[in-house]
């Protein structure tokens, strides 16, 4: 009978997608959780003491990163303030649903939340806003104003990072879609474990296999939301998702070579790249002299005769005062 290849003792109960290695349910937890916390020490992710904010958002990835964040800080003695930061983008029988497994959850790992809305951020929900801009072109919206939230959030609990819980896979997709899409200067920036701005944003899960994580989630038991986002139909990402599937069948080492791709693109000094500037309108970081966010909401409510600033009229769940 087939062993263990790490205690050569246990039963498998997988091969591990990412090693190929043979692995029992306990020593698939351990070097889950080990690989991990290397990757957070060899790039020096945190300090001391520093308060992090960790996007929530009910699914495997977030889930799964929020129980082993908490677990490696009490077990490898980080010392780190972890909030938690959940975006209701009011997409109704789809994020209200999520909510209630984020609310849970934070109960069970005894870490502060905070929920922030598109309707008290920007004046819009997603129901509201897929109408006027069209379903091809939601996921556009969703993710630039989602992304504004979660730093809006991370300002809110004076985060000094923001952690998030893309996977290998994820960073494969964009990398390929980048490059699909001859966007150069996105690239490199891709597949920083670090990514900048005012509160940088870091990925523990950049090596780790999506399979993996429902594995370990499955393994230990966490409760997740799995339902499908109402207005995912037909994204891009979608394409590129199927096509990196596809070549994962012959070699499941691809997922590792496209991120390793975008790691070794360089720029040419001579290339002009993208400024590094301040929205004029909300100060969000941006490239231009106004933030994605701040165009796409001006569209918006110039169509609905809406007047609404960014960042008003926030609510807080779990915790009276987030700082």
């Amino acid at each position: 009978m087939k062993k263990c290849n790490y205690c050569k003792t246990e039963k498998p109960a997988l091969k591990r997608p990412k090693t190929g290695k043979l692995c029992c349910k306990n020593c698939f937890i351990k070097y889950f959780e080990e690989e991990i916390h290397e990757t957070i020490i060899n790039y020096k992710f945190f300090t001391q003491g520093e308060t992090v904010a960790i996007g929530i958002s009910g699914g495997k990835d977030s889930t799964v990163l929020a129980h082993v964040i908490n677990k490696l800080n009490i077990s490898k003695n980080y010392g780190l303030n972890i909030k938690l930061i959940a975006i209701d983008e009011g997409i109704q029988g789809y994020r209200d649903g999520s909510i209630e497994t984020i609310e849970k959850n934070a109960k069970l790992l005894n870490l502060p939340l905070i929920i922030l809305s598109f309707k008290d951020l920007f004046g819009l929900t997603m129901d509201e806003i897929v109408p006027k801009c069209g379903i091809e072109n939601s996921c556009t919206y969703c993710g630039v104003f989602r992304r504004q939230a979660l730093d809006k959030g991370a300002e809110m609990v004076k985060a000094t990072k923001l952690i998030t819980g893309h996977n290998a896979d994820d960073i494969a997709e964009t990398v390929l879609m980048n490059f699909l899409r001859g966007d150069f200067n996105r690239l490199p920036i891709s597949v920083e474990p670090i990514g900048g701005g005012d509160i940088p944003r870091v990925k523990p899960f950049k090596y780790t296999y999506e399979k993996e994580i429902v594995m370990y989630a499955r393994f230990c038991k966490l409760e997740y939301f799995c339902a499908e986002c109402t207005y995912a139909v037909g994204a891009y990402r979608g394409n590129v998702r199927s096509l990196i599937k596809d070549l994962e069948l012959d070699r499941t080492q691809s997922l590792i070579d496209i991120i390793h791709s975008g790691e070794f693109f360089k720029i040419e000094e001579n290339v002009k790249q993208r400024d590094c500037l301040k929205c004029e309108n909300c100060g969000h970081v941006c490239s231009n002299k106004k933030c994605k966010a701040c165009i796409l909401l001006e569209k918006l409510n110039k169509e609905n005769n809406i007047n609404k600033p960014i960042g008003n009229e926030i609510k807080y769940n779990n915790e009276e005062n987030p700082e």
